[in-house]
């Protein structure tokens, strides 16, 4: 896979760029499987660009630490949604930044949209984020799948063997199809030491 610096996520996103807009059945599936608790909910996005799932989840009763690492998507964030309360916009990089910035509370619902192929160690960012999790919690990964991906793009995809290691995490996992995206829905991380991580490769990550 090409190595994606993060500089070059500071430019993607300095011009004016973004990823596959956030569809209607995706909506449907947060909306119907992790909306917030009753008493209300505070969710974490990681990698959320330019916020617009973030803000989606407040409609749905979550409070949203929204991050990621390049600080001009948080700043285009913070522009184009700047009446949106409840959401805090944090620049970090959640495989190699200190975690004292996000919630110490932990979190009803994780989401990580177009994310988790980008990561270096997905297994150990998904086990460190499952602990995050309050009782009950879910973590959601919205991602690409090989299958459906043109060759020259495949590192922006997981296939089926990557999403069956990933998903061995968890004691419960459901997968939905969002118009060609895997839909992951995630609850009850294993303890460390089960599982498997073979869903980490030997390459140094696309970031």
């Amino acid at each position: 896979m090409e190595y994606v610096e993060r500089a070059e996520w500071v430019e993607h996103y300095s011009d004016g760029k973004g990823f596959r807009p956030l569809g209607d059945k995706e909506r449907r599936l947060l909306s119907e499987h992790v909306p917030a608790p009753a008493e209300g909910g505070r969710a974490l996005e990681v990698g959320c660009g330019t916020g617009v799932l973030s803000v989606f989840l407040t409609t749905l009763g979550y409070r949203v630490d929204a991050v990621d690492y390049a600080d001009s998507a948080i700043t285009r964030a913070r522009k184009e949604h700047p009446d949106t309360g409840e959401v805090r916009w944090i620049c970090m990089d959640i495989e190699r930044d200190d975690p004292a910035g996000l919630h110490p509370g932990g979190y009803d619902l994780v989401v990580l949209r177009l994310v988790v192929p980008f990561l270096t160690e997905r297994t150990s960012v998904l086990r460190r984020l499952g602990e995050r999790l309050r009782p009950g919690g879910a973590v959601v990964v919205i991602t690409p799948v090989a299958e459906h991906t043109p060759p020259e793009r495949r590192g922006i995809a997981l296939d089926e063997d990557e999403i069956s290691a990933l998903s061995a995490l968890w004691e419960q996992a459901e997968r939905f199809d969002a118009d060609q995206l895997a839909f992951l829905l995630w609850r009850g991380a294993r303890p460390a030491g089960t599982g498997t991580t073979a869903a980490d490769r030997q390459h140094p990550g696309v970031r």
